[in-house]
């Protein structure tokens, strides 16, 4: 038996909801200096009821190979990584990727 989305009302592997959302969203990516001089890459501005931001995450933390992790909804990576993140995000279909 297919398991039918509940919010649009298609099968699983039809549903759109996720691109919908991705599409939706207004991403901010930033960078910020910590302790002792590390720059961490920050990017915030999802929904977390829409997106699922703990793989996007991982996915983010394998492609740039760095460490990071997910903190209040935001991701953070360690290391300068904002325009990799960006083409990233771009590449997966989030339109508003804005950099700070």
């Amino acid at each position: 038996m297919v398991e039918i989305c509940p919010r649009c009302g298609l099968p699983k592997d039809l549903c759109v909801c996720e691109e919908i959302a991705r599409e939706q969203q207004e991403i901010k990516v930033s960078t910020q200096k910590r302790r002792y001089g590390k720059v961490v890459t920050i990017i915030t501005g999802f929904d977390p009821s829409e997106i699922d931001v703990e793989s996007l995450a991982k996915e983010l933390k394998t492609r740039c190979a760095a460490g990071g992790t997910v903190k209040e909804g935001a991701i953070e990576l360690q290391g300068d990584h904002k325009k990799k993140v960006i083409n990233i995000l771009r590449e997966k279909g989030y339109k508003e990727v804005v950099e700070e």
